[in-house]
């Protein structure tokens, strides 16, 4: 049974629409959300390549599809059949960009397209029930393939992206501190300068004022 449905822009991870009832019934349903939220996050920083993907969390299954900078994201229950999920993406995504597609990369603000749940929720209605004979015509499809779809833990999914930001992190960090440390360096070697030739530029200057006190006196 899907679950939750959720369309981003993938360039900046933008939410751009959701199904509203979503979620209402759904134990946990924030943690999915905020899981969803920091995948879109991932995608928008490119860290996850796939097109397409199945991503495992707890007692279901995030399945996403990548098109036109956008991503389609459902959440599915673990027993409900892959290929009528990505059928179900699918269809949104043919919709949306008939609708919508004009205007994604323009929207400035979140869940522009917020009146897409219309869609979203007649579509739902249709793939819910997975023994109808539209249903079981569209598993019988031999020309629809999701069997070389890569299927991920989504610690693994995120945890990479948390990974690489602290790698990010760490690595504006040594810049920074090895900045600093030129810097210190620079006023270390100009202090022990100063120290090292002061004296000599007070003898000298010492000298060159008796002279000058001499000839004036002279």
């Amino acid at each position: 049974m899907v679950k939750l449905t959720m369309i981003a822009r993938v360039t900046d991870g933008l939410p751009l629409a959701e199904g509203l009832d979503d979620g209402r019934d759904l134990k946990d349903a924030e943690l999915y959300k905020q899981q969803v939220k920091a995948l879109f996050k991932n995608l928008s920083r490119g860290h996850n390549e796939a097109s397409r993907m199945s991503i495992e969390t707890g007692p279901y299954v995030f399945h996403y599809i990548i098109e036109g900078r956008v991503c389609y994201l459902t959440m599915c229950d673990r027993a409900y059949p892959k290929k009528l999920a990505f059928q179900y993406l699918e269809e949104l995504r043919n919709e949306f960009e008939r609708v919508n597609g004009s205007q994604i990369e323009t929207a400035a603000r979140p869940y522009a397209f917020i009146k897409f749940d219309t869609f979203i929720q007649k579509t739902k209605k249709l793939y819910q029930d997975t023994h109808t004979q539209r249903n079981i015509s569209k598993l019988n499809d031999e020309l629809y393939e999701v069997h070389q779809i890569m299927t991920r833990n989504v610690q693994e999914v995120l945890g990479v992206g948390e990974q690489l930001d602290q790698v990010s992190q760490m690595s504006n960090r040594l810049t920074s501190e090895s900045r600093m440390y030129a810097d210190k360096a620079r006023d270390l070697n100009r202090q022990a300068l100063i120290r090292k030739w002061a004296p000599v530029a007070i003898v000298f200057g010492v000298v060159f004022v008796l002279f000058w006190l001499k000839n004036k006196l002279w």
